[in-house]
């Protein structure tokens, strides 16, 4: 068997049919039902026209039409392509355009703003709509769109996948550093990184043959052991797709999707105790603190005894919070990975048993360096150098459609290819890793390098602060100075005073905010990565408090 992901599902259905591979809510489907609705998917965009490579939208919360679409495109041997369902007229437009989509899938609540686009999209095939309501103006959607239930029975049969070798993968990153980008994988090499890096963390060895999958699959319903995993963040972020459903899905396991569109941490923990979730993805502090805020209101509603993986990345994850989560769910190992959409570079476990891990400090992996900006030699391990850390592992082919931000970030150095997201560290006499946080964020005031997501941690440690984000703004005498945006800890109350005395005696002068703004909520993506650009807006837009 080739390593294609949809070539090991399909093996998987085939296993164990009657296991149930996808939950939300009242909806159950099962490993058979789901690879027969992706196999009509399928057809039916071949009987639309496309083909081998061909880019298929999903525009669309998280359902199991999601699922279903994310396999049918891979079973096609085209190209799944995440389109962030905040995304409004332009920003749509700028995606599907740059993305080359020739079919796209959406909920009719967002169909107002396919039908001001689709126009301008002269590569769309097929439009098709999986009814959630109506949206803004009353429609459902462009004319002539096809609802999703149609679009399958209409098929003319059922498809599998026939790989040819040279399939991609793509994802589209947030955006957080410019207009998103379409991150390309090649899918074999794509897939044979979860074979290999995934199963461990379920206490698995490695797999080296697609063809294990299906048995591993078998073994693990007979035992009692499947995988149940559930998303806090989007299918639409790679966290949540790439961990909460396709490689649980790999092992035969049960992806849970939550109902509610926005996080809510008591449908989280009611889901963890109704479906038995073994395994949780989450995105740092911003979901975590909730987490672990519903535990301590109320510690003995919820039976949590099934949770035995918390998996994290792309958000900084307090070990505070880490040590709270555990004292509440004594079985839990917690995973926080150093990752982007450009790859992974090092992680964090921590139980009970383990010594408790620092914020921001990871092990790297061994494909992975800290590298001089120059990219001349490694960090001098306790030099205090500040490097770049390079991913040499699994790099991606490049972003799509731009060979100039793929040479500045995917680079050959002594004639092997690594990527550099913009992650700097130090490393430490021991050789663990700092975590500085992106390059691009990186504020020069007067000077001086300040990193937001240190200041962030230490703005954090106060009891009444629930989150922060920090930026630079323009300033005529330092160049840019530090500010920042906190909200409080649900019934705590602190002056912004109080606030950035505590923070001085953590960090040096210039690092401390000369502007810190008090907000309802700290703005971030539903993935709960920092949203910068709004924060800013807000402190721009209002009176600030030194």
């Amino acid at each position: 068997m080739q390593s294609h992901f949809s070539l090991i599902w399909e093996s998987v259905a085939d296993a164990i049919p009657e296991q149930i591979a996808l939950i939300q809510g009242d909806r159950r489907i099962t490993w058979r039902d789901y690879e027969e609705r992706a196999a009509r998917l399928a057809q039916g965009l071949i009987d639309a026209g496309l083909g081998h490579d061909a880019k298929v939208g999903m525009y669309l919360y998280n359902s199991p039409e999601y699922a279903e679409t994310n396999f049918a495109a891979m079973k096609i041997g085209g190209v799944p392509i995440n389109v962030n369902y905040r995304y409004l007229d332009e920003e749509l437009h700028y995606l599907l355009e740059n993305a080359d989509v020739e079919a796209l899938v959406f909920h009719s609540s967002l169909g107002d703003r396919v039908a001001r686009v689709c126009d301008r999209l002269p590569m769309l095939k097929a439009i098709i709509c999986v009814d959630d309501g109506p949206a803004e103006d009353g429609s459902m959607g462009p004319t002539n769109g096809i609802s999703y239930d149609a679009f399958l029975s209409q098929a003319s049969g059922t498809a599998r996948t026939q790989p040819r070798g040279d399939e991609i993968y793509m994802l589209y990153t947030g955006g957080t550093t410019g207009m998103p980008k379409g991150v390309m994988y090649p899918l074999d090499a794509f897939t044979e990184f979860f074979m290999r890096g995934f199963p461990p963390m379920i206490g698995l060895a490695p797999f080296e043959d697609a063809a294990q999958f299906a048995a591993a699959a078998r073994q693990m319903v007979d035992a009692n052991t499947a995988v149940v995993a559930m998303s806090g963040p989007p299918l639409m972020h790679g966290t949540g797709c790439w961990l909460g459903l396709m490689f649980p899905h790999m092992l035969g396991g049960t992806a849970v999707l939550l109902e509610n569109r926005g996080f809510k941490p008591e449908e989280v923990w009611d889901t963890v105790e109704r479906d038995r979730i073994s395994q949780i993805v989450i995105v740092g502090d911003a979901f975590a603190k909730p987490l672990l805020r519903a535990l301590e209101t109320t510690p003995n509603r919820w039976d949590t005894s099934s949770l035995k993986l918390m998996i994290s990345s792309g958000a900084m994850f307090t070990t505070e919070v880490k040590r709270g989560l555990i004292n509440h769910v004594p079985e839990l190992a917690i995973a926080d990975v150093l990752g982007s959409t450009e790859g992974g570079m090092g992680q964090s476990i921590m139980t009970r048993d383990t010594p408790a891990s620092e914020t921001a400090k990871f092990t790297l992996l061994p494909v992975a360096k800290v590298l001089l900006p120059d990219g001349s030699r490694e960090v001098i391990p306790g030099s205090g150098e500040v490097g770049m850390v390079a991913q040499g592992g699994m790099v991606p082919l490049g972003y799509y459609k731009d060979p100039e931000k793929s040479a500045k970030t995917f680079k050959e150095i002594d004639g092997k290819r690594y990527a550099f997201p913009g992650d700097m560290a130090t490393i430490d006499a021991d050789g663990t890793v700092n975590l500085l946080g992106r390059g691009s964020n990186c504020i020069n005031t007067g000077g001086e390098k300040v990193f937001p997501e240190e200041v962030e941690e230490a703005l954090k440690l106060h009891d009444a602060v629930g989150d922060a984000l920090v930026f630079g703004l323009d300033d005529e005498r330092f160049g840019s100075r530090v500010a920042g945006v906190v909200s409080l800890e649900q019934g705590c109350s602190a002056e912004i005073g109080e606030i950035l005395e505590a923070t001085r005696q953590l960090l040096a002068g210039y690092k401390v905010p000369k502007e810190l703004l008090q907000v309802p909520v700290v703005p971030r993506a539903p993935n709960g990565k920092p949203d910068y650009k709004t924060a800013k807006s807000l402190m721009m837009n209002s009176q600030p408090t030194d």
